[in-house]
């Protein structure tokens, strides 16, 4: 994979792509909130040989750095439509985990009928109607949470929420190390912050491509499992519980996971 980077009025982002080639399905990874590029080595590894793969540091994470912290979730999507015509790069498949689901949901909502096929990892809808007015209101508030949270003990209460084996975990902590505590504080509650706006814009996100649900089942982030629930039950989409892994789980069960997004891809790649 080779670093290269794209310019902002706000930031350079940095991400990564093997050599792209016209022929190959592109496969676009997106990791979540707090988290980088290393969220999908374990998904690099088994596909880098057999498709075009992007990933990306989103703005104000990892490489990403600095980065103003006043942009918006269809903001992300632009930029990521940016690189994406930068590397020459059509209809791709979006591969997000959490907080890079909603990321992509925006993406379909601001580009309809660019993408091939959605697979959201740990992810839930963006329509309001999933979402609870309460809900809502403790997205925006949860930057003084994290401030006030002791450094190590959030550290290891976020890298034990995130992952249930000790390579997830590791991996989470040392994601979560790179930040000072007042910049993890500011990253978290932005992405909150962001989140609940798209909600509260009450737009129709619809996936408008195939789509696959994938969810760790001893997730224990938030309300994630039953926004899973509800969203296949919803839009009538398929839903794949993941064994023994927690709200990441293409670091807890990769083999599993590669093994679901290699059937997806290949039962909807172009003929």
């Amino acid at each position: 994979m080779t670093e290269k980077t794209w310019q902002t009025d706000k930031g350079v982002i940095h991400y990564w792509t093997n050599a792209i080639v016209p022929e190959k399905e592109t496969l676009l990874f997106l990791p979540g909130l707090t988290a980088d590029h290393r969220l999908f080595d374990r998904q690099i590894a088994f596909f880098k040989h057999e498709y075009n793969l992007l990933v990306w540091d989103a703005p104000g994470h990892g490489a990403s750095r600095p980065f103003s912290l006043d942009f918006s979730l269809m903001d992300k999507a632009g930029w990521l439509h940016d690189i994406l015509e930068k590397e020459g790069i059509s209809f791709p498949f979006l591969i997000g985990q959490s907080m890079g689901g909603y990321v992509a949901q925006c993406y379909l909502q601001r580009y309809p009928g660019t993408v091939r096929g959605f697979v959201s990892i740990d992810s839930a809808p963006l329509k309001r109607r999933y979402v609870t007015a309460l809900e809502i209101w403790l997205l925006k508030r949860c930057e003084p949470i994290y401030r006030y949270y002791p450094w190590n003990a959030l550290i290891q209460s976020g890298s034990k929420g995130c992952a249930d084996t000790a390579y997830g975990q590791k991996l989470m902590a040392d994601m979560m190390r790179q930040y000072s505590p007042k910049e993890y504080s500011r990253l978290a509650g932005h992405g909150y912050g962001m989140l609940a706006s798209a909600m509260e814009a009450d737009l129709p996100y619809p996936s408008g491509c195939p789509a696959l649900l994938l969810c760790g089942d001893h997730d224990r982030a938030g309300s994630t499992k039953r926004y899973n629930r509800h969203w296949a039950e919803g839009e009538n989409l398929p839903l794949v519980w993941i064994k023994g892994a927690g709200h990441n789980p293409n670091t807890d069960r990769p083999q599993e996971v590669n093994q679901w997004i290699g059937r997806f891809v290949a039962e909807n790649r172009a003929d």
